[in-house]
């Protein structure tokens, strides 16, 4: 006989303290009177890590990159009454808040974390500033070994406790409905933007000391490479549920220079991440990748996110079916009409074709996209079903 309501049988509860963790809570049981144990059904996982982990589900998830940003009003107002990028990103209230904007209007399928790639810097020794109109600027471009040797490995729990803490609300506000998505900035990604002193058009200062003095950078590499990973452990064990490496310059590298500075500290992130992590799903995006797609999946990530410069369904055959894709909707689309829109979203979900999809944007929302086609891309998204 199963134990089916609280009338049929006569229950014994076993209550934690309020001071026991969610894990404790978890074995908690219901014993029949006739001696049977019923454990409750641990919750549900979100939608976009089962689809991650190949198994059958009725849709592609889908969140979109930069879902959190100027596009949306709610989020202007925030910026007119606190206008330092730093600041927004560095309040736990505001984090949070904001983090959850999207959430709170479009429901997707992955919240990920208001923050930026550069933030871990000003832990590691490095100052720094994003300048509205400018972007990032790095105070004191790194050129030189006695640079790098200033450089400090990276203490996430010291240098920035509101991420963890952040993490951890917005884990308790999704309440497992959707993914809590973080991130982190690739090595060779925050190699370019310290050695150049901000963003590049040429990259040449970087090329210079990769090819002049390549020891200086693999030094530098290497650390950005154990931070981190200690970074993403950290968000990892506050909430977050998977988390996106973004290699955003690396496709600046010709194919034998990726292979060199690039490729072997992704691989090393993702294998020491799996040591201690192993059902973290880790996603890869890296811009203009077209020519590096085969690469990209030697790092042993779990998902590669293409831009719309690659065509899905050759990205999926050149990448195989075991590893997952997430993409790849150029963000232009979503200044089309919703008959546009509609379109781009179904031919890019057939081409990716069932399971072990992401439906996301193959770059962030720009400025300016009309909050109310973001409105009817998750709502077209959403509907869908294989």
């Amino acid at each position: 006989m199963s134990c089916t309501s609280v009338s049929s049988f006569t229950a014994s509860l076993v209550v934690p303290s309020k001071s026991s963790s969610f894990s404790n809570r978890k074995r908690r049981f219901i014993q029949c009177s006739l001696g049977a144990v019923v454990e409750p059904k641990a919750l549900a996982e979100p939608l976009l890590l089962n689809a991650v982990r190949g198994q059958d589900v009725e849709r592609p998830p889908v969140w979109l990159m930069r879902q959190a940003g100027r596009y949306m009003k709610s989020y202007q107002i925030i910026c007119e009454k606190y206008p330092s990028f730093r600041e927004r990103s560095e309040n736990v209230d505001l984090v949070v808040e904001i983090s959850l904007q999207p959430w709170n209007v479009f429901k997707p399928d992955g919240v990920i974390l208001f923050s930026d790639i550069l933030t871990p810097l000003s832990g590691m020794n490095i100052p720094f500033d994003i300048i509205k109109g400018k972007g990032p600027v790095i105070f004191d471009p790194i050129a030189t070994a006695a640079d790098v040797d200033q450089v400090r490995e990276f203490s996430p729990e010291g240098s920035v406790p509101y991420v963890g803490e952040a993490l951890t609300i917005l884990k308790k506000e999704v309440d497992n409905k959707a993914a809590v998505l973080g991130f982190v900035g690739a090595p060779f990604t925050l190699a370019s933007y310290v050695v150049e002193g901000g963003s590049s058009k040429n990259f040449t200062k970087i090329k210079k000391l990769a090819f002049s003095q390549p020891k200086v950078l693999h030094s530098l590499l290497q650390k950005f490479a154990t931070s981190m990973t200690k970074y993403i452990r950290y968000q990892a064990d506050n909430g977050a549920q998977a988390v996106q490496i973004f290699d955003s310059w690396a496709t600046e590298l010709s194919p034998v220079d990726f292979e060199e500075f690039s490729l072997p500290y992704l691989k090393q992130i993702v294998d020491a991440v799996k040591q201690t992590h192993p059902d973290l799903p880790l996603i890869l995006y890296a811009s203009g990748s077209g020519g590096l797609l085969e690469r990209l999946a030697l790092t042993g990530v779990d998902v590669v996110s293409l831009d719309w410069t690659v065509d899905m369904a050759e990205g999926r055959r050149r990448l195989g079916h075991d590893i997952a894709v997430q993409g790849n909707v150029d963000p232009g689309v979503l200044f089309g009409s919703k008959d546009f829109i509609t379109n781009r979203i179904h031919d890019t979900v057939t081409k990716a074709g069932k399971g072990k999809h992401i439906l996301n944007l193959g770059h962030g929302i720009k400025v300016g996209t009309p909050e109310e086609n973001v409105a009817h891309f998750f709502e077209v998204a959403k509907a869908i079903r294989y």
